[in-house]
């Protein structure tokens, strides 16, 4: 739609408070209320894109794609043939056995429940989403009686890299006065941080042979991890791998294993969608609602300009870009909020604790240490022609109106 410079200066005239301050303020309303949705919407979907996109990096950087097991739950005595078969599958990068067992850490006179992974330590410092956090000691300590734990881990037991942890196995010692509970200390080789509270206060990883003496499987693996090249594509391994496996074992994804998570956090991303549209939505009837007033207040102009020669599509077009100027501006100066405050999303939320002395994002419970963002560009666009479109609807009706307006009838009223 191509506007003449005689449209143009009328309709932005409208825009500005002569004699009509209450109409602009409404107008002001609408197009803040415009950014204010685009840039909440912008924020909360990239929000969402961040939190996705870090806990898949961590949970596959730390676990494996696929995981194949005992039927029963118990050892798998050919771990390594089993894994070299795996390995030689198309698409597969890597097999890594592992002895996996629930312990109690206790040290400092402190206790908590934790995760043993006996991997061996050059399978481990291939893991580089742990291997490169490293926080305090050295991987070249990681092997016999050594174990690697996650610094929240190391916090709560009040212990760090070179001191001792005791770990406690569930399965005790069969004795003439009972069973006694099985425990071992071993000496911290380093301390690990992969931002994921999950893993930093439950994950302690030691060599695969101490594990196997520990959990009494010698010679054995509870599990095999398979690193894929392409996660997303699980399932095109998955038949493969089957016929590998046969039935003697079950296989696992890291979709069934974390299902229930990942499907909640879509659903609470499409809500959010859905419920943040509608404050764009409400803008938009803002700007119906003002042109419609203003079409009202400036009917002796319209049929002023109605007898001066203006045709009626002129007068659809004056309105129509006053409207879409409203819209328009708050479109952009949404996207331009909502894109830097998303560049700047981890110092708004220190500056905020800073300021309310309070914490705003506890990683017990979102998981993550760092608030993150993700902006995807067909997202943004999509977001950005749906306000467009809306607020260009939203104007179609007063033009209409505006243009239908009897120049005899608007004069004879006033």
């Amino acid at each position: 739609m191509i506007f003449s410079r005689f449209e143009r200066t009328v309709a932005f005239r409208y825009l500005r408070p002569r004699g009509q301050g209450f109409i602009s303020v409404i107008a002001g309303f609408s197009l803040l209320g415009i950014a204010l949705g685009v840039a909440t919407l912008i924020i909360v979907m990239s929000v969402m894109n961040g939190f996705r996109a870090e806990l898949l990096g961590r949970v596959l950087g730390v676990n494996g794609h696929l995981t194949v097991m005992a039927m029963e739950g118990g050892p798998i005595p050919d771990y390594e043939g089993l894994a070299e078969k795996l390995r030689a599958i198309k698409g597969v990068v890597s097999a890594t056995p592992l002895v996996e067992g629930q312990v109690l850490a206790t040290a400092n006179n402190a206790a908590t429940g934790a995760l043993v992974r006996g991997m061996r330590p050059d399978d481990f410092r291939k893991r580089s989403v742990i291997a490169e956090k490293i926080t305090a000691g050295t991987l070249t300590d990681f092997e016999g009686d050594s174990v690697i734990i996650g610094d929240r881990l190391a916090k709560r037991l009040a212990v760090k890299a070179g001191g001792m942890v005791t770990l406690v196995s569930p399965q005790g010692n069969a004795t003439a006065f009972g069973t006694a509970p099985r425990l071992k200390s071993y000496r911290i080789a380093a301390v690990f941080n992969v931002g994921m509270y999950e893993y930093d206060s439950a994950f302690i990883y030691m060599p695969l042979e101490a594990a196997q003496i520990f959990f009494r499987v010698p010679d054995a693996a509870t599990a095999v991890e398979v690193m894929v090249e392409n996660a997303e594509r699980v399932n095109d391994v998955r038949r493969p791998m089957l016929a590998v496996t046969g039935t003697t074992y079950r296989i696992f994804d890291w979709r069934q294993a974390n299902a229930s998570f990942f499907n909640a956090l879509q659903v609470e991303r499409n809500v959010m969608f859905l419920i943040l549209t509608l404050i764009i939505l409400v803008a938009a009837f803002n700007i119906i609602s003002s042109l419609i007033m203003l079409v009202k207040e400036k009917g002796r102009a319209i049929a002023i300009l109605r007898t001066m020669g203006a045709t009626r599509g002129m007068i659809m077009r004056i309105f129509f870009l006053t409207g879409a100027s409203v819209g328009v501006a708050g479109t952009f100066g949404g996207l331009l909020l909502g894109l830097v405050f998303c560049d700047n999303i981890e110092s708004i939320r220190r500056a905020l604790e800073a300021l309310t002395q309070r914490q705003l994002f506890a990683p017990e419970i979102y998981f993550l240490s760092q608030l993150p963002a993700k902006v995807d560009p067909m997202e943004v666009l999509a977001v950005v022609l749906m306000a467009l479109g809306l607020s260009l609807c939203a104007t179609i009706y007063p033009s209409w109106r505006a243009a239908r307006l009897d120049p005899v009838e608007a004069l004879r009223n006033e």
